[in-house]
């Protein structure tokens, strides 16, 4: 058996009950808590923090702290595509993994072509990222793919009618023959048919009914499994180095 974690650590950022939008940032908070729970497979979501104006530090400065923190994991990064109408919010992403990753991947899913407004600008939606890797554990071979997507709820929209992302995660899902996991923020609303479409794809979320962020009542964090995975056991973490909780799951491969 093995263990996987999905987190948004909001570049950082931790929870203030009474000012979420001001709470400090403490990297040492999302280490402290990832030691904690010691998974084989992390996924991490808003790794840095994006800028107005679309400016992305190189190296990326989190990234290299959570290398340095975690010598016995082998790991990958990357940002999205820059946008210079983007909002000040946390992005990058980066698997973690205590056995090596070969054959990186890095696909962008392409934005919406809508406008909303944020802070007094029009602004246009990100494009958004998917990474993979593969790695093998115990012989057995495992995919393992992060995402983070467009929350249309924020901008009075939904994915089921702007469902481009979703459509081309399902296209990547459909070519999954082997074990595969698939982790990330996928900001589903409620009533968001996200959950049933990668269904019909092959994936099931190891977790569906307990909230994973604190600003609104969603289920928005999942880790997707196939069917060369069997589900041991799922517990979503509270905690608050973030707005979000993490999701831990255990699986094993079928023989």
């Amino acid at each position: 058996m093995f263990s996987a974690l999905t987190f948004n650590m909001q570049n950082g950022q931790v929870w203030n009950e009474e000012d979420p939008d001001q709470a400090e940032v403490s990297l040492a908070c999302s280490i402290a808590f990832l030691c904690e729970q010691d998974a084989d497979i992390i996924f991490l979501q808003e790794v840095e923090r994006g800028f107005d104006g679309g400016g992305q530090i190189e190296p990326p400065p989190h990234y290299e702290r959570l290398k340095a923190a975690f010598p016995g994991y082998d790991s990958c990064f990357a940002y999205p595509r820059p946008n210079r109408m983007e909002i000040p919010f946390g992005l990058g992403l980066a698997i973690f993994s205590k056995t090596p990753l070969k054959n990186f991947v890095r696909k962008d899913l392409p934005p919406a072509e809508i406008a909303f407004e944020f802070a007094g600008v029009m602004r246009k939606p990100s494009y958004r990222l998917m990474i993979g890797a593969e790695t093998e554990i115990d012989g057995n071979p495992l995919r393992v793919i992060n995402t983070h997507l467009q929350a249309f709820f924020m901008i009075n929209a939904s994915s089921n009618d702007h469902h481009t992302q979703r459509d081309r995660l399902e296209i990547e899902l459909r070519r999954c023959q082997g074990p595969t996991l698939l982790g990330g923020d996928f900001n589903c609303a409620p009533g968001e048919t996200l959950v049933e479409q990668f269904k019909r794809a092959g994936f099931q979320p190891s977790q569906n009914s307990q909230i994973t962020w604190r600003r609104m009542p969603f289920v928005i964090d999942h880790i997707f499994f196939n069917r060369p995975l069997r589900l041991e056991a799922c517990s979503v973490i509270p905690t608050s180095a973030s707005d979000h909780h993490a999701v831990r799951s255990v699986f094993s491969f079928v023989e």
